[in-house]
């Protein structure tokens, strides 16, 4: 499976590099071209769907700084900093970021990190799968949330609300983008650009609506094919 990149850099002939460097990768593919942290801000952290896996993104940059911009992104995107200088290194790993390049970037290099990030997106897949459970930081406190225990996710602005089958909900301060990736997909899809919803607890499909209880989901155009893959049908 291909990895969707997003480069956002100030600099042309920086974006220029890295763009040419994701064409030469076979699993990687251009999807976003910006020159501009708040563009890049809008469509990550928007309500709108995005598909991005891996952002590129330069540090020193007018307005918002890089190093702002992966701290509102609360670790939902596997992030590549690049940059000139070395001297942001600390504090870029202090937020998590997946590796921190230094220009001029060279291939070689450029493809060590995006392994690492290929391998983390693994690793987190991988533990989602083999757990049972999630754990969720809501009112300062973390909460044990079984799959089983949850219904379904929406979004809320720069917040997401699991709604449980106990009734309890818990308000955290993630992206969908980013819960999405923790949750196993074995149990949960993605259904709209507002929701995840647990297929364990659908009761019916009709006319592009899943029903879970009393509450009722559109399937938006962009997930029903994988939503549909996921069932068996007779």
């Amino acid at each position: 499976m291909a990895l969707n990149c997003m480069v956002v850099d100030d600099d042309k002939m920086s974006r220029l590099v890295i763009k040419k460097f994701i064409d030469k990768t076979d699993s990687l593919v251009l999807t976003h071209d910006l020159d501009n942290t708040k563009e890049a801000h809008d469509i990550l952290l928007g309500e709108s769907a995005n598909d991005v896996d891996i952002v590129f993104l330069d540090i020193e940059m007018p307005g918002m700084s890089g190093l702002e911009l992966v701290k509102d992104l609360q670790h939902a995107y596997n992030v590549i900093l690049v940059t000139s200088k070395k001297e942001y290194a600390i504090e870029a790993f202090e937020d998590s970021v997946a590796d921190y390049l230094v220009k001029p970037v060279e291939y070689e290099r450029f493809m060590k990190a995006v392994n690492k990030v290929k391998e983390n997106l693994e690793k987190a897949k991988a533990i989602a799968e083999q757990e049972d459970h999630i754990y969720v930081k809501s009112d300062g406190k973390l909460f044990r949330l079984s799959y089983n225990n949850i219904l379904f996710v929406e979004a809320l602005a720069d917040y997401v609300i699991f709604n449980t089958a106990s009734g309890k909900k818990h308000i955290v301060h993630h992206t969908m983008k980013g819960i999405e990736k923790r949750l196993p997909e074995s149990i949960f899809s993605r259904v709209h650009r507002s929701y995840i919803i647990n297929r364990d607890k659908i009761e019916k499909i009709e006319d592009l609506q899943v029903f879970i209880g009393e509450k009722t989901f559109s399937i938006g155009a962009s997930y029903k094919e994988s939503l549909m893959d996921k069932f068996n049908l007779l």
